[in-house]
């Protein structure tokens, strides 16, 4: 039995309590992803231990950061990946599936090095770059939406 069969019952639940907190203790929540491509044109993605699917890299901004800085600390503890260029702003979304206050940044990234891929730990179970037509089973819609967002030339969605 994998993790996701295991995790999937209890998603729901932990959706519920998180919004909760994040309505009361909170307010409006921020958070960043990475849309990270390496020179091949490869996208890298993340698998989380707690939640379904492949996603960007990303997570919540923290009070006292910046948009910029949440973005270089994510990337560097989720992909071992550190910024040697300014990243793009591609779009600012609205994620009311996680949170009715939820927005999530989007940015761009081609100049980057890894110095080493990053080990799998606690939070992070998988991880790798992917061409943009072999994502892995079980990639979030949302994730394939802003893929396709940015490499289509699309105007970006108001909802993650």
């Amino acid at each position: 039995m994998d993790i996701d069969t295991i995790r999937r019952p209890f998603e729901p639940a932990m959706r519920r309590v998180m919004h909760f907190y994040w309505r009361y203790a909170r307010g409006l929540t921020l958070g960043v992803r990475g849309l990270v491509f390496d020179a091949q044109g490869r996208i890298f993605l993340i698998k989380h231990s707690y939640v379904t699917g492949w996603h960007l890299p990303g997570g919540g901004v923290e009070p006292g950061e910046s948009l910029g800085t949440a973005l270089v600390r994510e990337l560097r503890e989720e992909g071992n990946i550190e910024l040697i260029g300014p990243p793009e702003l591609y779009a600012i979304y609205w994620n009311r599936r996680i949170a009715w206050r939820d927005h999530v940044a989007l940015y761009v990234v081609r100049s980057f090095r890894q110095s080493a891929p990053p080990q799998p730990n606690r939070e992070i179970v998988a991880h790798g770059f992917f061409a943009p037509d072999a994502f892995p089973d079980g990639t979030t819609a949302s994730t394939r939406a802003r893929v396709a967002e940015v490499l289509g030339g699309a105007e970006a969605a108001e909802i993650w």
